[in-house]
């Protein structure tokens, strides 16, 4: 599988990485349920494929215990990703998640999540989403600053989307920045570009649409789009959707890794072997974003 250096932080990590909310459980976000017994093979599973990148976050349920459950002996294999600035209550039958941009939330959980992976350090801590005002009212970057100078982060990050991220990559101040893209999702393609230009790593999430509907996470009317620019003609025999969706995410010029998740074994197999196929041919790649471009799916100014 390729792999690339995760910008100025220097780490060398698998093009296909593995997301690890899909382990979270049933509390959070209508997740579905899954047993200790199938978390274990399905991380395991990751290790042995030769993937080295997992991201999680403090608020995807049950996913840092497992990860630290199972593969906690295995914590010099990978790289781990996780992500803070989240508050979790709960609610009874199920837990409701907010968040907090305080320096004290934000402590409670780098301690929070390095007790239930069952590591003294995190590679990567990201914030999970706050608005540039959030960050700024919060003093975040400093506070994460302050996270990695005690030695319980190595690299800080932020996970982000339009219209927050401009300031963000602008800022300079991330070693990674985590955004959504896909072929169905293309508006930060362009900024994919001008965050890779400030020396951040670029971690993808939704690189495969989410999946097609009834069986990923994904949405019709964000696979309408597949539909519509006929994208099934550019298919090679036997290949999938997801597998051609996957192979155009790592054929961005300035993408390090994206983030796929599963808890199935066998979908996680099928993944390794597309990524392993590597980026689609260049005609392939530009006929499928000619064809993007001619419905509207199009990539916004950066």
């Amino acid at each position: 599988m390729d792999k690339a250096i995760l910008g100025r932080t220097g780490i060398e990590v698998t093009k296909l990485s593995y997301g690890a909310m899909e382990i979270r459980g049933p509390r959070v976000w209508s997740g579905r349920p899954i047993e200790d017994s199938e978390a274990a093979r399905v991380l395991e599973a990751v290790l042995d494929s030769g993937i080295n990148l997992i991201d999680t976050s403090f608020d995807y349920g049950r996913s840092e215990e497992l990860i630290g459950r199972y593969l906690g002996h295995r914590r010099h294999e990978f790289v781990l990703a996780t992500k803070c600035g989240c508050r979790v209550v709960d609610c009874g039958d199920h837990d409701e998640v907010s968040h907090e941009w305080t320096r004290d939330n934000l402590m409670r959980n780098i301690d929070t999540s390095l007790s239930r992976l069952r590591t003294d350090y995190i590679d990567i801590l990201q914030l999970h989403g706050p608005t540039v005002k959030q960050a700024e009212d919060g003093m975040l970057v400093e506070v994460l600053n302050e996270i990695q100078a005690s030695g319980k982060v190595r690299h800080i990050g932020v996970s982000s989307y339009l219209p927050h991220l401009p300031a963000f990559v602008e800022w300079g101040s991330f070693d990674s920045i985590q955004l959504p893209y896909s072929a169905l999702e293309r508006e930060h393609e362009n900024w994919i570009d001008r965050a890779a230009e400030t020396g951040a790593g670029i971690i993808v999430r939704g690189g495969v649409g989410q999946g097609e509907p009834g069986v990923g996470r994904g949405s019709s009317e964000r696979w309408s789009a597949w539909e519509e620019a006929k994208l099934d003609e550019l298919l090679e025999h036997g290949e999938q959707r997801t597998g051609f969706l996957l192979r155009f995410t790592l054929s961005h010029p300035s993408m390090t890794t994206t983030i796929v998740g599963t808890k199935n074994v066998d979908h996680l197999a099928d993944n390794v072997r597309y990524a392993a196929m590597g980026p689609l041919p260049a005609d392939v790649y530009d006929e499928a974003k000619r064809r993007l471009d001619t419905i509207g799916r199009t990539s916004l100014p950066a």
